[in-house]
């Protein structure tokens, strides 16, 4: 079992950047598929991105693509969300999410089996 904390929100203008660090306690780091997520008020939570346990493959949604890098230390248990270009509708609670299950980078939050408490991103206009 892994427990997930986050850290790294905050408030920032438009345009602005963000690192985003989910930090992992236990050994197993290493071997979980972890993943990004985020939810608005009042809006469904939204896959932002996933990465394989090396950090050797990694998968988007199609907005953050281009604008996020996820990224991983296994020597740290750490993950990352880098974000630039950040927009208003970035607002939201940022989750890290991770499993150990063999089918890889999904992008339905039921599939994670571990979650963190989440970060508040706040991006103004």
């Amino acid at each position: 079992q892994v427990q997930l904390v986050e850290s790294g929100g905050g408030l920032v203008q438009a345009g602005g950047s963000l690192r985003l660090s989910c930090a992992a306690s236990g050994r197993t780091f290493s071997s979980y598929t972890m993943g990004w997520f985020r939810q608005a008020p009042e809006k469904e939570r939204e896959f932002v991105a996933a990465i394989n346990w090396n950090g050797g493959s990694t998968r988007y949604a199609f907005s953050m693509k281009g604008r996020f890098t996820i990224s991983r230390d296994n020597a740290k248990n750490t993950l990352y969300l880098q974000m630039n270009s950040l927009k208003p509708e970035d607002t939201a609670v940022y989750y890290c999410a991770g499993h150990s299950k063999a089918y890889g980078m999904q992008d339905r939050g039921e599939m994670y089996s571990y979650w963190g408490q989440g970060t508040q991103v706040t991006v103004s206009s």
